[in-house]
């Protein structure tokens, strides 16, 4: 039975979001405020923590910028707060994955099961750790081959992505979407492949996709308007190209 620890201040929301988790199967602990929280996951590990922003003694960011000097959990963050920009910071500060509220328990579920399956750990022979037999489909021949598309490697065995020598600093989410485009560099990939693929949650928003290429944009030194290495192909997809 995975465990999940909810973080949140609201009563009533962290009361429904209990019952939702625990309707399901989950194993659930809770915390009312950011440090109650940050002591649940120092004392007993979890599979998993909802993070609200919005807590009255210490900002969502820096609880979640705390939670990750202490552990790899994965953090989905609920938040009201549904801009762009708050959107990549969050992200960059280490969430998994987020909840613009209000949100369904449906869509809760959702999301929570799909950061729960990319982040369990599988091993490079394509199996998942401890389930002999399990497979995981590689998405090309050799998916642990680093892959060099200009002054950008990408080196998916070490989970590393260098530009022009100096490693980038990227979140899990945006390294995965990173190293898919490398394995297929130089072809147009859908936005609704890589929620398929990368996401695994091929229902979910484009928006997912369209923040999160957004931040990689920032970090590889481009713009939408001006791009090097993502090349969208209007209405097709995005690749990842070679700048010329």
């Amino acid at each position: 039975m995975p465990s999940v620890l909810v973080v949140e201040d609201d009563p009533s929301i962290r009361q429904s979001l209990i019952e939702v988790l625990t309707e399901h199967g989950y194993a659930v602990r809770s915390a009312a405020d950011g440090f109650g929280g940050l002591r649940e996951v120092t004392q007993s590990p979890v599979d998993a923590v909802v993070l609200d922003l919005g807590l009255p003694d210490l900002d969502g960011g820096d609880a979640l910028r705390m939670i990750r000097g202490i552990s790899s959990v994965p953090v989905l963050v609920s938040t009201a707060r549904d801009d762009e920009t708050e959107i990549i910071k969050i992200l960059n500060a280490g969430a998994d994955d987020y909840l613009v509220k209000p949100f369904s328990g449906g869509q809760l579920i959702a999301r929570l099961s799909a950061v729960l399956r990319r982040t369990s750990h599988v091993s490079p022979a394509g199996t998942a750790a401890g389930v002999p037999g399990t497979a995981v489909a590689p998405a090309a021949a050799d998916p642990l081959r680093p892959t060099t598309v200009g002054e950008l490697v990408v080196d998916p065995g070490a989970r590393t992505a260098c530009l022009a020598g100096r490693e980038l600093r990227l979140t899990r989410r945006e390294f995965d979407l990173l190293a898919f485009l490398a394995l297929h560099a130089g072809q147009v990939v859908s936005k609704r492949r890589l929620l398929t693929e990368v996401w695994r949650e091929p229902y979910v928003d484009d928006q997912t996709v369209d923040v999160h290429l957004s931040s990689l944009r920032r970090k590889l030194g481009e713009r939408a308007a001006a791009p090097r290495y993502l090349l969208t192909v209007r209405g097709v997809g995005i690749k990842l190209v070679a700048p010329r």
